[in-house]
């Protein structure tokens, strides 16, 4: 691979025409996609010395993407090598260098490069970056940090003076030997699912703390025999159909969330692999949810649920309250000796970290907008935030790639530089008008999907129980309307001229 471009610290100042934050699977899209509309003056930042991104972070055993890899990838660097139709985190951080290094996007990074805040600058009209390696001037930043790069961790009495080990998924501590020890997991969302089956022949024992039940659905984790991979390198139209099927699979069970009675047929899904599973009658009603299938976020598995039918694993069907040097205990009073404690608690997605470093025009941090809950006009730019642009930002879920989504949007930003160009624009900020009427359309859109409607209180509502989350349309009017840069919904300020006009 090529070697990493390192920081001119000497400079006071770079000036790029863009700058991407980030160098996980959003920002190396925006590079290759920058490249080929054209766009070459440009640098990606990136906080650490490797990319990746979360496919960098998370390291815990079983960790893999919950969506099928063929489609879980580049639409432009289609990988015949997958080696199952779910890739594990390995595979896929290979994957990542592979495209760096395939695309010569090296020249473009500027690793050990953290944001440190960027403010707009009305004066000079562009975004002024400053970084642990000095400043950086761009007419426009892509934020492509990513919404799940800060674990959240739940505020535990007495934690701190736990005697034993405590580390989080995503921070997972290959120091720790787990080997019979006793372990306590917290919570039972996505990182637990995959990495308790896992850990469970080593521990001497498990005790998972599940503050609520959630459906568990099969994993079709399908082996690419190596005649297969021959296959999809000889005739890469195999692949890009298996693609194709995958997304429209993806895309229908998208439009069962969009309507919770729908979603509910599936429910017998849920039970019948549950009963199949779980042959125990109070575990396996403890390990019922009590909300629609969908309105939580499905988890995808084989081998938790037996996982926990093994003699070693005691399910406490309730959150933990506390803990007392060596002990844990559970809001129900239980109290269980353990040697580690391991958090699969999620990221807080509700306050994106990005949000925290980003002033706007009118000199607000953009987290403070967001302090409530985020908004964005079509998950990708918002007010008072100009010539920017937030990848996977609120409202864009869908039951589908995320890497898609994301370079749906980068269509929409390459098209909003070409327009811009085409059209005299130096600077453009989305009008408070089109934002709310989108945002309130959204909202009303909601009601009746799973996510909001099915019974659940889950990562994609805020304290108000709005969903800053999901998206209550088709996949297809999202990539639609993401396709085209909407200028007529954005204000407009042309190249100074001796009669400079805002429009």
């Amino acid at each position: 691979m090529d070697e990493y471009s390192e920081p001119d610290t000497t400079a006071t100042e770079r000036e790029f025409r863009v700058v991407v934050v980030g160098a996980g699977l959003a920002g190396l899209a925006a590079a290759v996609k920058l490249e080929r509309a054209g766009v070459t003056d440009f640098v990606v930042l990136e906080k650490s010395d490797r990319v990746g991104g979360t496919w960098r972070d998370n390291t815990y055993p079983g960790c893999g993407v919950d969506i099928p890899a063929p489609l879980y990838s580049f639409s432009f660097n289609p990988n015949p090598a997958w080696e199952h139709n779910f890739a594990g985190q390995p595979e896929i951080l290979a994957y990542i260098e592979d495209t760096v290094e395939k695309f010569g996007l090296a020249r473009y990074l500027r690793m050990k490069t953290e944001l440190v805040e960027a403010a707009w600058s009305d004066e000079r009209r562009r975004w002024i970056l400053d970084t642990g390696q000095g400043v950086y001037v761009a007419q426009y930043v892509i934020f492509a940090a990513g919404p799940i790069t800060e674990p959240s961790i739940p505020a535990i009495e007495g934690i701190d003076e736990f005697e034993g080990e405590v580390f989080h998924s995503a921070r997972w501590n290959h120091d720790v030997d787990l080997t019979g020890k006793k372990v306590a997991v917290v919570g039972t969302g996505a990182s637990a699912v995959q990495f308790v089956p896992e850990i469970q022949p080593d521990v001497e024992q498990l005790i998972l703390f599940q503050r609520t039940a959630s459906w568990v659905v099969p994993r079709m984790n399908i082996a690419f025999p190596s005649s297969v991979r021959s296959g999809f390198r000889k005739a890469p139209v195999t692949q890009r159909g298996l693609r194709s099927v995958t997304d429209t699979i993806l895309r229908s069970l998208s439009a069962v969330m969009r309507h919770e009675r729908a979603a509910r047929m599936l429910n017998p899904i849920g039970h019948a692999w549950l009963a199949l599973q779980v042959r125990d009658p109070k575990l396996r009603a403890d390990l019922t949810p009590d909300f629609t299938l969908g309105c939580k976020r499905l988890l995808l598995s084989n081998d938790y649920l037996p996982a926990l039918t093994r003699p070693n694993v005691e399910l406490i069907p309730h959150a933990l309250a506390g803990v007392e040097k060596r002990h844990v205990i559970g809001a129900d009073g239980t109290r269980r000796e353990a040697d580690v404690i391991i958090f699969g608690t999620g990221f807080d997605v509700s306050h994106p970290p990005i949000a925290r470093r980003i002033r706007g025009r009118d000199g607000t941090i953009l987290a403070q907008r967001w302090a409530v809950s985020p908004e964005a006009y079509l998950a990708t730019t918002a007010p008072q935030i100009p010539n920017a642009f937030v990848m996977l930002g609120p409202n864009i879920l869908v039951y589908n790639s995320f890497l898609g989504l994301a370079e749906a949007q980068l269509d929409y930003v390459t098209d909003a530089l070409a327009r811009c160009e085409k059209d005299g624009v130096e600077v453009f900020e989305v009008r408070e008008e089109p934002f709310r009427t989108f945002n309130d359309k959204l909202q009303k859109s909601l009601a009746h999907t799973v996510f909001n409607n099915g019974g659940c209180s889950s990562y994609y509502l805020d304290a108000q129980g709005r969903n800053f989350t999901a998206w209550p349309w088709s996949t297809g009017s999202l990539r639609r309307r993401l396709s085209h840069f909407d200028i007529d919904n954005y204000r407009t300020e042309s190249y100074r001229t001796d009669s400079t006009q805002a429009h």
